[in-house]
């Protein structure tokens, strides 16, 4: 009899949403939009055509 295979775990990312502001002087800077539909907390993906959340699935579309 073959011995079990063990379940294979994936580690969470961590997260980086230290990537999402900008610091000047005493003044922060959000670098993303917030998610209307979520709310403030909620940062929109940034693609080449779209801006997308990832919580709720609200998508804006770029103009050409």
């Amino acid at each position: 009899m073959a011995a079990p295979k063990k379940k294979e775990v994936k580690k969470d990312a961590p997260s980086a949403k230290k990537d999402y502001y900008q610091v000047k002087g005493d003044k922060m800077d959000r670098l993303k939009k917030f998610c209307p539909k979520c709310g403030p907390g909620v940062f929109m993906a940034e693609h080449k055509d779209r801006t997308a959340c990832g919580k709720c699935g609200y998508t804006e579309f770029k103009k050409k």
